[in-house]
């Protein structure tokens, strides 16, 4: 990838550099150095002990980040497969005991809706409410194995729930109030929930949104469902067939949480891929798995502290809401949000972090993307003195986009992009606060996670992109997919990509294949990674891979740009550019503007990365978590069905692209 000219001096020095404060992992590497007796100059030499001897590695974590459960005997059987590896195979664990681990009076959840009224829960009080849960779901019936599914905002209610429900060893699967009746059934049908926890209805962007219909049509289409709670979030009662929150509850008092230890590997939380190529798939994540794997971001990689107030701007359809609610485990508290993050305007969320005193603010490269483009400068309008960290994930982080976070939201602050996803409910790269932070790069693989980029022969790629590859076992690999008889799809999914790799490393079959993460990457001399997009989206033309946010984060810099979009189409035998944008209110497209789009592209990444076409739209078709979908236009221009619009926040935006006459020629 060619650098714009007018970026290379930016890029000669690091935009932050670690503090000689103290941090959770700076305590961790010295232990590690008493312990090994090995001397570990930088995180580069923590992270390759911690991927060569997994082992005392992961053993290290537990003990570090004070794991509660009964650790057994083994750390790792099998620690050479890496389908098939378990690691703590006679350990006995409950993540809701994880997370409930504190019970006093300060606060735990801080709830604050759209139109600014904010809720507290101590830790004391969320103690007590997933008492009175956990008694009215065993009054249920609900038990070790059964699935609750939540059709639910970000609210605390939903956290209470999971942890009510997780604490008995049942498994829990969320998804957010603004999927649509076919997209719900896509998802919970699959797993047939014994008990549907639901809202009313929500707000969004001023409007109340009604919920009460939706739930009516779901219900019938749900086999095995046997109880449905409404949570009166909008004060419009329930439905026939449906019982209140109030009377879910009654006649319960708060008695001590009943903790039902289950094996490391026994199934938490069912998760759903994006769906936007089929029904989605069931992803099952195991207790111990999720807890230690969270607990390793949060402690060593966010430094977040007893005491701390974390937030991210997440639903309940996306994993990061999975992530967020696992802080508690730090002993920190929950900054809980719903709703729009520009209504009443820009600066909602911001004016929150102020109030509260956040310590670490977590978004969407796209959140980023949007206050950039509105103009904003959160920093100068809000008092962020206690903002440590800012996380970004969702999406590729550009370098401008790195720029404003340090000129506009904060100059002293660890920006740590990440990335990783639902497949392994965490982070596969991630930021650390000992190493300095590199314009555009995300700062390193994460601890305990081998990985590397391949080339498409499967050799590791040397100054060249590739495709993302884990080459070694993890705890929080899924515990399997659900309903997947001898789990084909679950080594369809990752391992089948790179067998023949495995095969020339005298590996043999998925057991010890390659994990292939599907996202199209980069190493860089700093020891840390640039996402160009994901790998099935990138584009090919005159036979050459280049990744499509290489051209998104030169069209972005164009002012009257508001955001881009860019697929492969089929043409003349070979793959030709195609370039959609949404403009800025006031702005069309013309001859002049296309010109100064291509001389941006052409100029700032490379003459291959050029559009053949570059064509107006009015919207741009996203996921649920606000992803942009480059798949689903790319099938529409081709003329192919969607396979599963129900997966879409806006699946309308679809039918801008069909029959383009510009792409007829």
């Amino acid at each position: 990838m060619t650098e714009p000219a007018q970026d290379t001096s930016k890029n000669e020095q690091p935009l932050w550099r670690p503090s000689d404060g103290e941090t959770t992992l700076g305590h961790f590497l010295q232990q590690m150095e008493s312990e090994t007796g090995q001397n570990f100059d930088d995180y580069q030499a923590l992270w390759q002990w911690s991927v060569a001897e997994k082992e005392a590695f992961w053993n290290a974590v537990w003990d570090f980040c004070g794991v509660i459960g009964d650790k057994g005997g083994a750390i790792v059987s099998d620690p050479d497969k890496m389908f098939g590896t378990k690691f703590f195979p006679q350990a006995h664990v409950n993540f809701s005991e994880n997370l409930l681990r504190r019970r006093d009076d300060e606060k735990a959840v801080i709830f604050r809706d759209e139109k600014g009224a904010e809720r507290v829960l101590s830790f004391k009080e969320l103690y007590e409410q997933v008492s009175l849960w956990q008694q009215a779901f065993k009054a249920a019936g609900v038990g070790e194995g059964d699935r609750v599914a939540g059709y639910m905002p970000n609210i605390p209610e939903t956290i209470i729930a999971m942890l009510a429900a997780t604490s008995l060893g049942a498994i829990w699967s969320s998804a957010s109030p603004d999927f649509g009746v076919q997209g719900v059934i896509d998802r919970f049908g699959q797993i047939e929930p014994k008990v549907l926890i639901c809202v009313d209805g929500y707000y969004y962007n001023g409007k109340e949104i009604d919920c009460l219909e939706k739930i009516k049509q779901v219900q019938p289409q749900i086999k095995g469902l046997e109880k449905t709670v409404i949570v009166p979030f909008l004060g419009k009662g329930a439905l026939e067939g449906t019982i209140t929150q109030e009377d879910f509850l009654s006649g319960f008092e708060p008695v001590e949480v009943e903790f039902n230890p289950v094996p490391f590997n026994h199934p938490l939380f069912i998760m759903f891929s994006s769906g936007t190529t089929g029904v989605p798939k069931c992803i099952v994540h195991g207790h111990g798995g999720t807890l230690i794997q969270h607990l390793k971001e949060h402690k060593l990689h966010c430094d977040i502290h007893p005491g701390d107030k974390v937030f991210y701007f997440t639903t309940c359809g996306w994993m990061m809401w999975n992530w967020l609610v696992s802080a508690l485990a730090c002993e920190a508290t929950l900054l809980l949000f719903d709703g729009s993050p520009f209504y009443p305007d820009g600066n909602v969320l911001w004016d929150y972090t102020a109030k509260q005193g956040c310590t670490f603010f977590g978004t969407s490269a796209k959140y980023i993307d949007a206050l950039k483009g509105h103009g904003l400068n959160p920093g100068a309008a809000n008092d962020l003195s206690a903002l440590r960290t800012m996380a970004s994930t969702g999406s590729p982080l550009v370098h401008e986009s790195f720029d404003y976070v340090y000129e506009e939201i904060k100059s002293d602050l660890h920006l740590a992009s990440i990335s990783g996803g639902t497949d392994i409910v965490s982070c596969f790269m991630l930021g650390n606060p000992i190493s300095p932070v590199w314009r555009g790069e995300i700062q390193g693989p994460g601890l305990g996670m081998a990985v590397d980029v391949f080339d498409e022969d499967g050799t590791p790629a040397t100054g060249a992109s590739g495709e993302l590859v884990c080459t070694k076992s993890f705890p929080c690999m899924p515990v399997s997919f659900w309903n997947d008889d001898g789990d084909a799809k679950y080594k369809g999914a990752y391992f089948e990509r790179f067998q023949e790799a495995g095969k020339a490393e005298g590996l043999t079959g998925t057991e010890k294949a390659i994990w292939c993460h599907g996202d199209w990457v980069e190493k860089t001399p700093h020891g840390g990674f640039i996402i160009h997009g994901r790998s099935d989206a990138t584009l090919n033309p005159g036979g050459v891979r280049i990744g499509t946010s290489e051209i998104y984060r030169q069209v972005e810099q164009v002012e009257a740009v508001a955001e881009s979009i860019a697929v492969g189409q089929d043409w003349d035998g070979d793959v030709r550019v195609i370039l959609f944008v949404v403009l800025k209110d006031g702005e069309s497209l013309n001859e002049d503007l296309i010109k100064e789009i291509k001389t941006r592209i052409r100029t700032g990444a490379s003459p291959r990365h050029m559009p053949a076409k570059v064509i107006q739209v009015a919207d741009i078709p996203r996921t649920k978590s606000g992803k942009i979908t480059e798949l689903a236009v790319r099938d529409v221009v081709m003329g192919r069905k969607v396979k599963n619009v129900e997966a879409l926040a806006n699946p309308e935006a679809l039918e801008m692209y069909k029959d383009l006459e510009e792409l007829k020629s």
